[in-house]
């Protein structure tokens, strides 16, 4: 019999890869969306139609209760969260909700309910924030400096408790940055990769771009849902960073993206002061020592592959007609 596996957050860019990969085993996938967007489970494209829905207010127990009670899931991944970190501060307690909130009654559901669920929540290496040393680890200790990370810190900690207290199979996958062409323009991998597709069609001249000195510690989605799913086959719950270890410049990632249409990156990027971003004088970059140890899980999608899947696949999208040419004039 089919494992089910219910998913918060499908329609995300996590959402689709984990979908994928569920799938791919054998699952039947249920994805919880709010009534208002139903509809929003035609984005993950071919793999919609192999998904089951389920509208559920994500902010409502008594129906997260009822959905958990009627489908009695083997597994629950828990993606749901805001897709734009700097969001957060226009809505702290709106994040506050939808982060914690939602963790903290779907853990209730399954507690109530009395299962064997094992239960995934979707953490972030945000909770890190100013660190005082790097490579972080499953040790490092916790200092968020924005909503999101503070919020995602408590849906950490609720999740913890949990496994303590109830002793639930629950635990928390620590995420560095993440991308695919599944991200929206506004990260600036996809920023820079629509770009770079959109120079080499002769749609603009130029990039404008903030601080090139930045560093992040970047990975491919699709691996980082494998870990995930790892975790959850485990024997014990716990919890491990994911990351590749590596830290690479946005002048890096500007040059990938450029090079492999045979393009110069410094004839093209112009750097506009209103992208400077004040928070990048700390450095996040992951050990998953751990993760390589207990579960041999280990990045198989390097920075470069990564960044030359990115630009190809905006190169197909634009000249397909997918992506309107004047996308990033807004």
């Amino acid at each position: 019999m089919a494992k089910t596996a219910l998913i918060t957050g499908i329609t995300g860019q996590d959402g689709y890869y984990l979908s994928r990969l569920l799938l791919d085993r054998g699952y039947c996938v249920v994805g919880l969306l709010p009534p208002k967007r139903s509809e929003s489970i035609t984005k993950l494209g071919a793999l919609a139609s192999q998904i089951k829905v389920c509208t559920v207010d994500l902010t409502d127990p008594a129906g997260l209760l009822k959905i958990v009670e009627q489908l009695q899931p083997q597994e629950i991944y828990n993606l749901a969260a805001p897709s734009f970190v700097p969001d957060s501060w226009n809505d702290p307690l709106g994040t506050l909700d939808l982060v914690t909130g939602t963790a903290t009654r779907l853990l209730a559901a399954v507690r109530q309910v009395g299962i064997d669920t094992r239960f995934y929540q979707a953490s972030t290496s945000e909770m890190f924030g100013q660190v005082k040393s790097s490579p972080q680890d499953e040790e490092t200790p916790f200092r968020p400096m924005n909503p999101y990370a503070a919020a995602k810190l408590h849906a950490h900690w609720t999740m913890v408790h949990h496994r303590q207290r109830y002793g639930l199979f629950a635990c928390s996958g620590i995420l560095y940055n993440h991308e695919s062409s599944r991200r929206p323009p506004n990260f600036v991998t996809r920023k820079v990769s629509l770009g770079a597709a959109s120079i080499k069609l002769g749609l603009r001249e130029t990039l404008e771009m903030g601080n090139l000195e930045a560093k992040r510690d970047w990975g491919y989605a699709g691996d980082y849902v494998e870990m995930m799913w790892r975790m959850l086959q485990a024997t014990e719950p716990e919890d491990y960073v994911i990351g590749t270890g590596q830290l690479h410049t946005v002048k890096e990632l500007v040059a990938a993206a450029f090079a492999c249409i045979g393009l110069d990156w410094t004839q093209h990027v112009v750097i506009n002061p209103k992208f400077l971003r004040t928070d990048e004088h700390f450095q996040l970059v992951a050990n998953p020592a751990k993760a390589k140890i207990n579960l041999a899980w280990e990045p198989q999608v390097s920075f470069e592959a990564l960044i030359e899947k990115m630009v190809l696949k905006d190169l197909e999208r634009l000249q397909s007609g997918k992506i309107a040419p004047d996308i990033m004039s807004t």
